[in-house]
């Protein structure tokens, strides 16, 4: 179920990139020659439409901030029943370097009725052509997903896996060093496979 993407961070700590101070000569020399895995990445030109209009690219939304997503179909009963669990892990990052926000698989009428008051407390984006989906490399929905500043994808869970959900928030926390939200929690859904993300 699901599908949790490493940290990038903890691929380049895995890889000792960073670390060359720790190491001399040949020995640093032979670590830098290391192949990297490939680390994902979002196109700079990707277009992200806030739901109150003013469509800008992904390079000028991760300008400042981290970026991390909630992304759901608001034409799926699994959508809907993550709602209240992905606001509470969204807000619990209120005040961080980060931008919290919904990515709604349609468009703005539908992230409206899916979401009503919450397409107003937290930062919303509609997707109607699932480019930004495809862009994530996204195959079940709802997801989680938070990228960095450098336009990678630092990590990912797919469908509602508590377990996936948490190691993603975890991740967000050490980077934005902030408090972690508990998952699960009371009343939080069990754990379910997500709707195939594109049709």
């Amino acid at each position: 179920m699901g599908e949790v993407r490493p940290a990038a961070a903890a691929c380049r700590r895995k890889h000792g990139r960073g670390r060359g101070s720790l190491l001399s000569g040949s020995a640093r020399a032979q670590l830098t020659a290391l192949p990297f895995p490939d680390v994902a990445s979002i196109p700079p030109e990707l277009e992200l439409r806030p739901l109150n209009g003013g469509t800008r690219t992904a390079a000028e939304q991760l300008t400042m901030f981290h970026l991390v997503f909630a992304v759901i179909d608001p034409y799926t009963y699994e959508s809907s029943w993550i709602l209240e669990t992905a606001a509470r892990i969204l807000t619990n990052f209120f005040g961080a370097d980060c931008r919290v926000a919904w990515l709604v698989t349609g468009d703005e009428k539908a992230a409206r009725e899916f979401l009503g008051p919450l397409a107003e407390s937290i930062l919303t984006f509609v997707d109607p052509d699932r480019e930004v989906v495809k862009a994530l490399e996204i195959s079940e929905l709802p997801a989680f997903v938070h990228i960095s500043q450098d336009l990678s994808i630092e990590a990912s869970a797919q469908g509602w896996d508590p377990a996936e959900w948490r190691e993603v928030a975890e991740n967000l926390a050490e980077k934005m060093s902030w408090t972690r939200p508990v998952i699960p929690v009371d009343g939080d859904p069990v754990g379910y496979p997500g709707t195939p993300a594109l049709s």
